[in-house]
């Protein structure tokens, strides 16, 4: 049997969050990200896409693979 391919998100944290409330904070550091311009990949799920929702003027979405 083959396994599925996991779907995956890459984002990219544009903007820092030295003037962002504690909440959004803590969004941006539990998706991983820690400096200005960090890239990450993650898989896409529902409660990342959340995530990603709530800090949408943080970061970017750089691609995107369903």
């Amino acid at each position: 049997m083959k396994s599925a391919s996991k779907k995956t998100i890459t984002i990219r944290l544009k903007k820092g969050t030295i003037s962002c409330p504690p909440d959004q904070r803590a969004t941006v550091n539990g998706l991983g990200l820690k400096r200005r311009e960090q890239v990450k990949t993650l898989e896409n799920t529902p409660c990342v896409r959340g995530m990603i929702k709530k800090v949408l003027h943080l970061v970017e979405v750089v691609s995107e693979n369903r």
